[in-house]
């Protein structure tokens, strides 16, 4: 079991930077791959970006290539977002996902079964 909590969400200007944090429980949180997902009002939950367990392999979505970073720190059970020159569609609750499997960069929500609560971000114009 792996309890997830995210931070670092709030109100941004467009063209500035937010940092999220997701904060796991688990002693063996160094063995998930970690991805973070967004959920706009009356969209479908999405996947932003993805990394394996040891940190050296990220995937991104399209829409968040070279703005959004995704990094981890193993010895700390963290996961972060680093999102820059972030656009009002950018708004969202944003959320931390472990995933079932245990090798791979999963860009599939079926794939990650563990939830943190979420965090929203609103991005104004």
């Amino acid at each position: 079991q792996v309890q997830l909590v995210e931070s670092g969400g709030g109100l941004v200007q467009a063209g500035g930077s937010l940092r999220l944090s997701c904060a796991a429980s688990s002693r063996s949180f160094s063995m998930y791959p970690m991805g973070w997902f967004r959920q706009a009002p009356g969209k479908e939950r999405e996947v932003v970006a993805a990394i394996n367990w040891s940190g050296a392999n990220t995937n991104y979505a399209d829409s968040v290539k070279g703005r959004f970073t995704i990094s981890r720190d193993n010895a700390k059970n963290a996961v972060y977002l680093q999102m820059n020159s972030l656009k009002p569609e950018d708004t969202a609750v944003y959320y931390c996902a472990a995933s079932r499997l245990r090798v791979g960069v999963p860009m599939t929500r079926s794939e990650y079964i563990y939830w943190g609560q979420g965090t929203q971000v609103t991005v104004s114009s």
